[in-house]
């Protein structure tokens, strides 16, 4: 039975971990689909340990946009995360209105199997208004677009200092 679960909140707030340990309440063969783009050696050591935390049972898919390209009918599927599936769609325009549209269309296109999805994103929009054009422009996609996803989910839980509360 299809189902889309948003988990939400600040960097280190628990988001990742709190996606994790639900995807292994409910099999012991998930997947993780990671979006990000990895463009720093820093980086590259902090994807490198969430895969070691992980461990083995864990079906890993790296996919940095067409998410729907990958068959996970029947699964359990951690996509982690919105903001840099996001980031990798608005860098090629910095369009918000181009990029939405687009985003949008992917996530009802990966969401129409019949799998359990939960989405990990950020709450960007939390702090102050940027003094930076585009990094305005990229919370406000952010922002459209959890909101979107929250729309669509049956479940969607806010993390704040690693504990979860259900919003809806």
């Amino acid at each position: 039975m299809k189902r889309i679960i948003l988990i939400t909140g600040g960097q280190r707030s628990g988001k990742s971990s709190k996606a994790e340990g639900l995807a292994l309440s409910l099999t012991d063969r998930p997947v993780y689909m990671a979006t990000a783009h990895i463009w720093d050696d820093e980086f590259r050591e902090r994807v490198r340990r969430h895969q070691q935390r992980r461990g083995q049972q864990w079906t890993n898919i790296e996919e940095e946009r067409q998410l729907s390209r990958h068959n996970v009918e029947g699964r359990v599927v951690v996509i982690d995360c919105v903001t840099l599936w996001l980031t990798n769609f608005f860098f090629e325009t910095s369009n918000v209105d181009q990029t939405l549209e687009a985003v949008k269309a992917e996530f009802d296109r990966f969401t129409s199997q019949d799998a359990t999805f939960i989405f990990v994103t950020n709450e960007i929009g939390s702090g102050g208004v940027s003094e930076n054009a585009v990094q305005r422009k990229f919370t406000d996609l952010e922002g459209w677009m959890n909101q979107y996803i929250a729309q669509k989910a049956d479940e969607v839980i806010l993390m704040v200092s690693g504990i979860a509360v259900k919003i809806k």
